[in-house]
């Protein structure tokens, strides 16, 4: 049984399919369509020289454009949890130094507070910066 060229392209963009859907990895999505190209232009009738050669352009080409967007997209995350409070500003309750006794209120909860320096100490009704987590304690300055 002899299978022409374009078949074998189209079950290689099916194998490059099987990494991409157990890894999530996208790269091998663009090898996929590039295997989808590969078979167009074996199916055109164009030999394996060129064949190969598309196959690598429009993967390269994918990679080339599809990545950089697809970071850009992924950077662009919002924080949350605990990474969403640091660097916010709260309001000393009760007074707050290194030691770590000091309450404040931090997005309307509050929370115990330690300075961030051993010699800072803040007095209640004072805005401070939160720059730290630590445990369930907010680090301070």
């Amino acid at each position: 049984m002899d299978i022409d060229a374009w078949v074998w392209w189209l079950i290689g963009a099916v194998g490059l399919g099987i990494p991409l859907v157990l890894t999530a990895m996208p790269e091998f999505g663009m090898f996929s369509v590039g295997a989808v190209a590969g078979a167009v232009t074996a199916a055109l009738g164009f030999g394996v020289v060129p064949q190969v050669l598309v196959f690598v352009v429009v993967s390269v080409a994918l990679i080339a454009v599809v990545r950089p967007i697809a970071a850009r997209h992924r950077g662009s995350r919002h924080a949350s949890g605990v990474d969403a409070l640091k660097g916010r500003q709260a309001v000393v309750l009760e007074r707050v130094d290194a030691s770590g006794g000091g309450r404040i209120k931090l997005a309307g909860e509050i929370w115990s507070a330690r300075a961030l320096d051993s010699d800072q100490t803040f007095e209640p009704g004072r805005q401070v910066d939160v720059v730290d987590i630590d445990g369930a304690t907010a680090v301070v300055m």
